[in-house]
């Protein structure tokens, strides 16, 4: 059986304008994720997402990484237990 989890994670760098919050929709549905992604203040974007522990792992990577027009200066990541609070995966 594939464990369960959540992950937060808080991007920081150039990731507002540049189709982040998309892009990390569009990853979290393919990999049947649950959750959100929001901008928070001072150039930093928000993800909270809920699913197969490989599954997240596979997100983690791209947030690493962001969309082309991004420049992604640091990631933080924590992981905590799956609750199962959503539904979809959704832009707030």
């Amino acid at each position: 059986m594939v464990e369960m989890a959540s992950l937060q994670a808080y991007v920081h760098g150039r990731v507002q304008g540049v189709f982040f919050r998309a892009s990390v929709e569009s990853w979290a549905s393919e990999l049947n994720l649950t959750g959100y992604v929001r901008n928070r203040p001072g150039n930093v974007v928000e993800v909270v997402a809920e699913g197969e522990k490989p599954q997240l792992e596979i997100l983690a990577g791209h947030l690493k990484m962001g969309p082309p027009a991004a420049r992604v200066d640091e990631v933080k990541i924590s992981w905590a237990d799956y609750t199962g609070d959503f539904t979809r995966f959704r832009i707030r």
